[in-house]
């Protein structure tokens, strides 16, 4: 069981928190948990693929299309959220929105080479360990760390 940090907002209102939907790849390789991370594509810092709610899907849904369109992924996502993670996105000379992100986990069938966002971004396997330590949200850093799909029921 993943526990929840809190999530640090900084000084706003609630209704001006915006929620997207991220996927938490992920595959079992030679019995050990690898997480897949992408960069983001104006800061090159590395990220879980991430985004908007998508008309007619459900959370988990657009949180698979954003895999496929940010990372190449192809799987199911679990319907069910891991946990939540909170930033601030800069969208042009803005301050920064904030936005709290229900994280899905996806279980990657396949990976293709060529995909939406494949010039804009990079991307990587890694342990459990090591990408907590590479994100910069304390939130997701947790939830990473202490993410196990052999034992989701």
């Amino acid at each position: 069981m993943i526990k929840q940090l809190p999530l640090s907002l900084g000084r706003v209102k609630k209704a001006d928190v915006r929620t997207q939907f991220a996927a938490l790849c992920y595959r079992i390789k030679n019995n050990k948990v690898q997480v897949l991370l992408v960069t983001s594509r104006r800061t090159r810092r590395w990220i879980i693929p991430k985004g908007w709610p998508m008309d007619g899907l459900t959370p988990a849904d657009s949180a698979a299309q954003e895999a496929w369109e940010e990372a190449g992924v192809a799987g199911r996502a679990d319907q069910r959220p891991l946990g939540m993670f909170s930033y601030s996105k800069h969208i042009g000379d803005d301050d920064g929105l904030p936005v709290a992100a229900m994280v899905y986990a996806l279980k990657v069938k396949s990976l293709s080479k060529d995909y939406p966002e494949a010039a804009e971004r990079k991307r990587k396997w890694v342990s459990r360990k090591k990408a907590a330590k590479m994100v910069d949200s304390p939130e997701l850093s947790r939830i990473l760390r202490d993410f196990d799909p052999r034992f989701m029921a």
